[in-house]
């Protein structure tokens, strides 16, 4: 993690500008598999449709609680430009104008009447982000071998069965938080963000964990923001039966910790570097439950 780091968690602090999240997929019973693409950070990108147009590239990003779009990208479609609202992203936050969606495609799924935020190209690293307001009421299965994604109705996925460990988790503002979780000993909340390509921890666990050497880093953000951060080597993290070892942490006091409410307890935003530890990852949002297959 020497060097910089992609943090992409985004919250929006007036949600109401934004108005409700879409509804369901028009067929949520199906259940299909999409090719991905690994980006330079180790993120899974999909294509989609936008407008019936495409496709264009997409980057997965549970940490983010809505889709976005690049500003080149609305530009270029003539989407009609909306009122302002404020991101909060790992490193920074910005006002940023919006724009009207009508139709975005996701394979065979299509959502309907989105209003995103519109953010620059060279801080996303894509066409857009598919955030967790276009994730809802489905499974997200990312299968690292295979480099597909799958999303669709948990049953149709195959259920549990494959799975080693299922962990139940909390919903807060659209993404999944596993609480019962512990860095060396240290209780901690965890953030599952498959739009970051390393995990990021707070100021509360680099207290706790004080006795950790450090080196410096740069977290970059959706807003255009650096944060400087320190680096520090965690011998293990435990999620129930599971155990994660040697995480690489970047410690900042980043608002998007402030944003969910999770300064003053430990916690991190656990990345792809993690993530990609596992065969296979699923996340459940409607049973908020995330399972791992383990590798050989």
């Amino acid at each position: 993690m020497s060097g910089t780091a992609l943090a992409l968690a985004l919250l929006i602090a007036d949600p109401v500008t934004l108005g409700a999240p879409p509804a369901p997929p028009a067929q949520p019973e199906d259940s299909e598999v999409l090719q991905g693409e690994a980006d330079g950070y180790e993120r899974m990108t999909v294509d989609v449709a936008l407008e019936g147009k495409g496709p264009y590239r997409f980057l997965i990003d549970t940490g983010s609680q809505r889709t976005v779009v690049s500003t080149a990208l609305a530009g270029r479609l003539g989407l009609a430009v909306g009122p302002q609202v404020r991101v909060i992203g790992m490193a920074g936050e910005n006002n940023v104008a919006t724009a009207q969606l009508d139709t975005l495609g996701i394979g065979k799924r299509e959502l309907y009447n989105l209003v995103v935020p519109l953010l620059e190209h060279e801080h996303i690293g894509a066409d857009g982000i598919l955030g967790t307001d276009s994730l809802q009421h489905q499974r997200v299965l990312l299968d690292f071998d295979s480099n597909t994604i799958a999303i669709g109705d948990p049953h149709k996925l195959g259920g549990r069965a494959g799975y080693e460990i299922t962990v139940r988790a909390r919903k807060r503002s659209g993404r999944l938080i596993v609480t019962n979780a512990r860095i060396d000993g240290i209780p901690v909340d965890v953030v599952i963000d498959t739009g970051a390509s390393g995990t990021v921890g707070n100021l509360a666990l680099q207290k706790a964990m004080r006795d950790r050497p450090a080196f410096n880093t740069t977290l970059l953000s959706v807003t255009g923001h650096n944060l400087s951060a320190q680096v520090g080597l965690a011998r293990n993290l435990k999620i129930n039966d599971l155990t994660v070892t040697n995480v690489l942490i970047a410690f900042a006091d980043a608002p998007a910790f402030r944003e969910l409410d999770l300064r003053k307890r430990p916690a991190i935003f656990l990345g792809m570097r993690e993530l990609r530890v596992f065969k296979r990852v699923a996340i459940d949002f409607n049973s908020r439950s995330i399972l791992f297959d383990l590798p050989q």
